[in-house]
């Protein structure tokens, strides 16, 4: 199944539907393949990234090891070039580390715009 699958009623960044970020690896908050959210997700897991190698050591050095799997959790750990509903504000402080991965904005989810201004999302946008 495509990355690009639309879904749900929500809205993406740019008004439109909210589109799947990744089933392989299935990602997103409640685990769908897609950056939606609700109350119950405090971190705000919306932004959909192309992760990479310098993010992925930027997030371990800062407590956030996501390359390691963790079975226990049915997490097999992520690797460069995976997709990932990353939070929001996690994404603006790699922004300002300089090491932020780009953006799949059709897949992030307008929640994002309450933490990081769409200028820099759209900076940062993975062309597709």
């Amino acid at each position: 199944m495509s990355d690009d699958t639309q879904t749900h009623e929500q809205q993406n960044v740019l008004g439109g539907p909210l589109l799947a970020c990744s089933y392989a690896p299935l990602t997103g908050f409640f685990r769908t393949g897609c950056c939606e959210t609700s109350d119950e997700d405090v971190g705000r897991h919306v932004v959909c990234v192309k992760v990479t190698q310098e993010f992925l050591e930027y997030s371990a050095s800062v407590g956030n090891d996501l390359s390691t799997p963790r079975p226990e959790l049915r997490f097999a750990g992520l690797k460069a070039g995976d997709r990932w509903c990353l939070c929001a504000a996690r994404w603006l402080e790699a922004y300002r580390e300089g090491v932020a991965p780009p953006v799949v904005l059709a897949a992030t989810h307008k929640a994002a715009l309450d933490v990081v201004p769409l200028d820099l999302l759209r900076a940062h946008a993975l062309e597709t």
